[in-house]
């Protein structure tokens, strides 16, 4: 898969994909899917999508995401999307809808098949809807594939609802939503060593940047270290009300891990049930307890359903 920053002409006859696409969730996947199956036509499978949040330059705040850029992209590339173009917001703003259909779309990246989903909007003040961009792909000989929402309950599948129950620790139903597992990579930091003193070492990691925040407490978690091996883990993610702590972190324990340390290391940690709530203790005694405890219902819960999505 190739990735643009800035929007470059197509030779070969396109099908893109329209959308920002944080999470690349369910229902993403079908506007995604319905692109990359277009190669079979003869059509190179493009994305069009932001590499910032539309979302937050109307709002004038960073809008949470679900997804760290690294991962949107090996998202799509695994549904079949060949060229990704990661556009910036301000420079394409200002198009009308038509402007943005003909000089974008169609002289740019040379489509002959867009999809999107129900609710997409475009142009200059989100003037264009589907009824809009249906017009023009009539009078440009373009087809439009609109995809209806993908409900689950009742519920339509979407980026608010999955941030909505990751910010109260419904991890699992978020996962199902989202077809694949909440968190992120990064390095291994030193901390207070009192996981050690305690007989349960951790490895510690701050929040990746931008992302949506999850109820604090206590998950089953599931990582994957630098050297490729998966281990069962339980994550604290908060402020450890016991000891202290000066900001957020992720706090895992892998209870089956027993080589050397890691600091300086990346980790994978994802998210994979929620445990309990974040509690003060009264004691390390107590806290030590509690930890050994949530192990085994980490360890219970990751055997049981372990399966890679």
């Amino acid at each position: 898969m190739q990735i643009f920053t800035d929007l470059r002409p197509e030779q070969q006859h396109t099908a893109a994909a329209l959308g920002f696409f944080d999470g690349v969730h369910r229902g993403h996947r079908r506007v995604l899917g319905g692109a990359a199956r277009q190669s079979e036509n003869g059509l190179l499978p493009v994305c069009l999508t932001f590499s910032q949040s539309p979302k937050s330059f109307f709002s004038g705040a960073p809008i949470p995401l679900l997804m760290e850029r690294g991962d949107k992209l090996r998202a799509l590339e695994s549904v079949g999307i060949e060229h990704v173009y990661l556009a910036d917001f301000r420079s394409l703003m200002h198009l009308s809808a038509r402007d943005f259909f003909k000089t974008v779309l169609v002289d740019t990246l040379n489509v002959r098949a867009l999809f999107c989903g129900f609710n997409y909007r475009f142009g200059k003040n989100a003037e264009g809807d589907t009824a809009v961009l249906q017009d023009l792909c009539d009078s440009f000989g373009v087809s439009l594939t609109v995809v209806p929402p993908e409900k689950d309950n009742g519920e339509v599948v979407c980026s608010t609802l999955i941030k909505s129950l990751i910010s109260r620790g419904e991890v699992r139903r978020a996962n199902d939503l989202l077809g694949s597992r909440f968190g992120f990579s990064a390095v291994i930091r030193h901390g207070k060593r009192l996981g050690h003193s305690l007989g349960t070492p951790t490895i510690n990691q701050l929040p990746a940047e931008g992302l949506i925040v999850p109820k604090f407490g206590v998950y089953v978690s599931e990582v994957t270290l630098q050297s490729g091996e998966r281990l069962c883990g339980v994550t604290n993610v908060g402020v450890k009300p016991t000891v202290g702590a000066t900001a957020p972190l992720w706090e895992t324990w892998m209870p089956r891990y027993g080589a050397g340390e890691l600091y300086g290391e990346t980790a994978d940690v994802r998210l994979l049930d929620f445990i309990r709530e974040e509690r003060r203790f009264n004691s390390l005694e107590a806290l030590r307890e509690e930890i050994l405890k949530n192990a085994q219902q980490a360890l219970k819960v990751y055997d049981e359903s372990f399966a890679v999505i």
